[in-house]
């Protein structure tokens, strides 16, 4: 197996900090986040997740930054997995920046997301987002073709894809030498969960690609009609309601060789939750 981590729970370092820390816990790669940063959460200078970030890089600037991306990552011995964004597959201009930088970059792949998201309190259809998304996907496909990155969907709620059925439906309309899937196991705790085993052999070529990470359910008190409020919180992966053995066995069983990236957005250090990441994850791989 092959593990990296995502930058988007180190917004306090810089590059050189994120690949050197990797080093030290032992992960093999990045996944690192391009994104664009509102005017005014960057001019505050306060680090965080979905903010600014000191390795503040975006498709404006990942282009002409690509060398020293390259220079500080073969330093450390860590691998590019692949570009963590933010776009939708209708926003074209922004595509074709991040394109360029993937290129430039050597990134397997760019996150790209469907056309818009899927609230069904403000009245949004689902027919209408598959079209546009399908549409959207055939563009930017069209716009990467030679180019060796592929386009990748995750699993997430909140959209029109939140498991692997549903992600599926959309990718199957192109080639898996040109999209894949994320498989994200703590997005579907919530929504979108599937049988793992059905999942993967649903998914097969085009799973390109995972994310793991952990949250449980705590009940936060009783509606007026005495259903109990479930809420959720981040833990660390061992503790979480997923059940990652069957996973890494599952894994094993079809010779996965990509990448799976730790996502963990809690509160701790992010020295102390690579550490327990990785540790767990290769205990994992050792018995499953």
């Amino acid at each position: 197996m092959l593990y990296s981590a995502t930058t988007v729970f180190m917004p306090e370092l810089d590059m050189e900090g994120q690949a050197r820390l990797l080093k030290d816990c032992g992960y093999d790669g990045v996944e690192l986040r391009v994104r664009r940063c509102p005017d005014e959460l960057r001019a505050k200078g306060e680090p965080s997740p979905w903010g600014y970030h000191v390795n503040d890089i975006t498709p404006e600037n990942v282009t002409a930054k690509a060398p020293e991306i390259g220079r500080i990552l073969r330093d450390n011995g860590i691998r590019l997995a692949g570009f963590a964004t933010n776009m939708t597959c209708t926003d074209q201009e922004q595509f074709k920046l991040v394109l360029e930088g993937a290129v430039a970059c050597g990134s397997p792949f760019i996150r790209l997301g469907a056309s818009r998201g899927f609230n069904p309190k403000k009245g949004d259809d689902y027919h209408a987002i598959y079209g546009e998304t399908v549409a959207g996907y055939a563009n930017c496909v069209a716009l990467a073709k030679g180019s060796g990155v592929k386009l990748v969907m995750e699993i997430h709620g909140g959209t029109i894809h939140p498991s692997a059925s549903l992600a599926y439906r959309i990718v199957s309309n192109f080639s898996p030498n040109d999209v894949g899937v994320i498989y994200d196991p703590q997005n579907m705790v919530r929504d979108g969960y599937e049988t793992p085993a059905i999942a993967f052999q649903l998914l097969g070529d085009y799973l390109a690609h995972c994310h793991f990470g952990a949250h449980r359910p705590f009940p936060a008190g009783k509606d007026d009609n005495g259903t109990t409020i479930w809420k959720w919180e981040r833990c660390p992966v061992a503790e979480g309601l997923f059940d990652f053995p069957t996973v890494f066995s599952l894994l094993k069983q079809i010779n996965y060789r990509h990448f799976i990236t730790l996502e963990d957005f809690g509160s701790c250090p992010a020295e102390e939750k690579l550490k327990d990441a990785i540790a767990y994850f290769k205990k994992l791989e050792l018995v499953c």
